[in-house]
């Protein structure tokens, strides 16, 4: 098996399949008294191996899987009530279950939160960011550290999911430092033959289905050396994981001079400006685009720093769908302030907070190279301002070139590209393999569930179904 992505979803699912084994605590009682009536029902069968559809029938809460709420809640009872009950589950190890696997990735275990300022605080709490069987508060708590706010940094989570994978003896399984290039189906005839002439006429077709033979997938790429070189790879196996999330691909708005040098897409280019001292009190402002936390982070920051902020969003600042009308105010007081300052300090009415102003309702026309930027509002009314860098924070799709057609063929709606929130990859809700490609998975954004605590439930999906592929547990 080869999992290309070594984020949280990767982490978990190489747990799964390294012998560690979920059973039911007994004695312990869970506030939902209907599992709780089921579990008991074979608590000598690890979970991996019962019923998942039967075990999460009728469970509600945040996400629209039905395992990752089954997994949450045996980890997690009743905490999105405020409760504090300890995980139903208990741990073994039994090393004769597990299965060989490689995860691939091109960080450090962690996958994108390597990539995140390390300062950034968490949106989710720091209880709901750990993975089994090793608390990510009790891993805190031994660098003698609280949770602000009852959240972590993003530094603090990236050495956990590290720590993570040696402290659970599964760094064997990672290889870091890897780009995954390609990922398509061949006969296991044409590999055993090494015949180049059928791999190429394979890859000419999109999963090449071959009924009459034994097919697998080849995995190709390269790895990074010490010394920078590129080291090509090829691997085959009967069983693909893609895990690779969606920080790596910055939604464009696909506007005139999108392309221009002070135009940037990720939050890294406004901290690298005030490093260079490019941005300061004194300069032109800086335009912040789009209305989700990113862009409600980059704000923050400079506020922080007095930079001057212009931010242009499309969306009304009491519409439903913003995430700050989602979020309890108590919880997230800093994203509260910048809902705040978006609703009292438009162009239209000044506010109490200096540098910065909002475009509600507002969209962007054009870039210029003179640093003029033209926007223009939902009557057709348009406005320039000159500013010193443009920040696009609207979000970002996963990067799925290495497959055929960019993925698309495997989403729900296969006429539009993979998108995390919109059009995820169609998987069995109970299994997670890919409904158009039997043997290969899908996991966490890519599958629609974007919070660290709900992707486990994925994890969890997979390995059961990969399991029993093994003949690893009974049916």
């Amino acid at each position: 098996i080869v999992f290309s992505g070594n984020g949280p979803s990767g982490i978990c699912l190489s747990y799964l399949l390294s012998g560690y084994t979920p059973y039911f605590k007994r004695h312990s009682v869970h506030p939902n008294p209907i599992l709780q009536r089921k579990l008991e029902e074979a608590p000598e069968v690890p979970v991996l191996d019962q019923d998942l559809e039967y075990l999460s029938e009728g469970l509600e809460g945040r996400s629209h899987s039905p395992v990752a709420l089954l997994f949450d809640t045996l980890q997690h009872p009743d905490t999105d009530f405020g409760g504090t009950a300890d995980s139903v589950l208990t741990w073994w190890h039994e090393p004769d279950r597990a299965i060989p696997h490689l995860v691939l990735g091109r960080n450090a275990p962690g996958g994108a939160w390597h990539s995140i300022e390390g300062s950034m605080v968490t949106l989710s709490r720091g209880e709901w960011m750990g993975l089994p069987d090793l608390p990510f508060k009790e891993w805190l708590k031994q660098k003698r550290r609280g949770l602000r706010n009852n959240r972590a940094t993003a530094e603090d989570i990236a050495q956990y999911y590290q720590h993570y994978v040696v402290k659970k003896g599964l760094k064997k399984n990672f290889k870091c430092g890897t780009v995954v290039t390609s990922v398509r189906k061949v006969s296991a005839e044409s590999i055993s033959n090494h015949s180049q002439k059928d791999l190429q006429e394979d890859s000419d077709s999109l999963w090449n289905a071959n009924e009459k033979s034994a097919e697998v997938f080849q995995v190709d790429g390269f790895f990074k050396t010490n010394e920078g070189d590129k080291e090509p790879f090829s691997i085959c196996a009967e069983n693909v994981v893609l895990a690779t999330g969606t920080y790596d691909n910055p939604t464009w708005l696909g506007v005139k001079g999108e392309n221009l040098s002070h135009v940037h897409h990720h939050h890294s280019a406004l901290e690298e400006a005030v490093k260079n001292n490019s941005v300061g009190i004194m300069s032109d402002p800086v335009l912040i685009v789009g209305a989700g936390l990113t862009a409600a982070d980059a704000i923050l920051f400079a506020h922080h720093c007095n930079i001057p902020v212009i931010h242009v969003f499309r969306r009304r600042v009491t519409d439903p769908g913003l995430i700050f009308n989602q979020l309890p105010k108590m919880m997230y007081p800093e994203y509260h302030k910048v809902h705040q300052m978006m609703k009292e300090q438009t162009a239209a009415c000044a506010g109490p907070y200096e540098r910065y102003i909002s475009f509600p309702e507002h969209h962007v026309l054009s870039f210029g190279k003179d640093k003029k930027c033209i926007f223009q509002d939902k009557n057709g009314c348009q406005k320039a301002y000159k500013i010193s860098m443009a920040l696009v924070l609207t979000g970002s799709n996963p990067n799925l070139s290495f497959l055929p057609n960019d993925g698309i063929d495997l989403a729900v709606d296969s006429g539009q590209p993979v998108n995390p929130k919109r059009n995820p990859i169609d998987v069995d809700p109970f299994t997670h393999e890919c409904t158009q490609e039997k043997g290969l998975y899908a996991l966490g954004p890519l599958a629609g569930d974007n919070f660290v605590r709900f992707v486990q439930g994925g994890a969890l999906a997979a390995a059961s179904s990969l399991l029993k592929k093994a003949n690893k547990n009974p049916p």
